[in-house]
């Protein structure tokens, strides 16, 4: 049996209170990030070579069903605004397309060659990356996408929360946080999703930083898409140019970008 679909550590869920229950998952999800943890030089080893191939233009693709699916479009779509980089650097596809993000779409993921075809919509080349993002370790959408992404001479990589499953035999890096049975039995979306969000977390920003898209601890490139990231970039402007708060931000809204806010001061000096 899959570690995934053993029985829960907690019986009589029915019968608990509420408070007894919120205890009893925050008591389960604390061993999210000791199980993560466990596996960071396979997680080094795979994104210091996904960022080799980024550096000469490839990009990164996540694929998925249902929760899976979901997360990798979240990571995927967080890296414009944060980060600065257009947005089919990094990609979420999820199994039944985009109705799927908010309905679940009957038999998507059953589809073995689906995950590729929807890849190869990007226009898929050898410096590209995949990640095949699947708790069970067993879903036929992203283990036909990593079949055909490596039959291509795409880099692969596999997220999942079981051992010896068959995504992590096709991946070329498995990534197998073994976060045990869940509080609900089988709800997947629970332990098995929140090591999974920490791992793209974790993919995706070491990635951005690698690229220059952070300097010292800062966004220099974000998006200034709202009041709140305006005034920040603003702080970050005045921070590193000594100007006030009211001519950093009219320099920050003149360049478009922290770090072009900065050049431009220091090239005017």
């Amino acid at each position: 049996m899959k570690i995934t679909e053993s029985n829960s550590n907690y019986s009589d869920l029915d019968k608990m209170s509420i408070g007894e229950l919120l205890a009893g998952i925050n008591n389960e999800d604390k061993s999210v990030p000791f199980a993560v943890e466990k596996i960071i030089p396979e997680i080094t080893a795979f994104a210091e070579e996904a960022l080799l191939r980024m550096k000469k233009g490839g990009r990164l693709f996540y694929i998925g069903a249902g929760t899976s699916g979901r997360l990798g479009i979240v990571d995927a779509s967080e890296c414009p605004p944060t980060f600065g980089v257009d947005h089919g650097v990094v990609v979420g596809i999820i199994a039944g397309g985009d109705i799927a993000i908010r309905k679940a779409v009957e038999g998507a993921e059953d589809d073995v060659s689906a995950g590729w075809n929807d890849l190869l919509g990007h226009n898929p080349t050898q410096l590209d990356i995949l990640v095949g993002i699947a708790a069970s370790g067993s879903t036929p959408y992203v283990l036909g996408g990593l079949n055909k992404a490596n039959e291509h001479g795409l880099l692969t990589a596999a997220i999942t929360c079981n051992p010896d499953s068959p995504v992590t035999q096709e991946a070329k890096h498995a990534l197998v946080a073994l976060v045990g049975p869940e509080f609900v039995t089988g709800s997947t979306r629970m332990k098995s999703g929140t090591a999974q969000k920490l791992i793209l977390n974790m993919i995706s920003t070491s990635l951005m930083i690698g690229l220059g898209h952070v300097k010292g601890n800062k966004m220099v490139d974000m998006q200034l898409s709202n009041a709140k990231l305006v005034e920040r970039g603003a702080i970050m402007v005045a921070e590193q140019t000594g100007l006030n708060i009211d001519d950093a931000r009219n320099l920050l809204l003149l360049e478009g970008s922290v770090r072009k806010a900065v050049l431009a001061f220091n090239t005017d000096k």
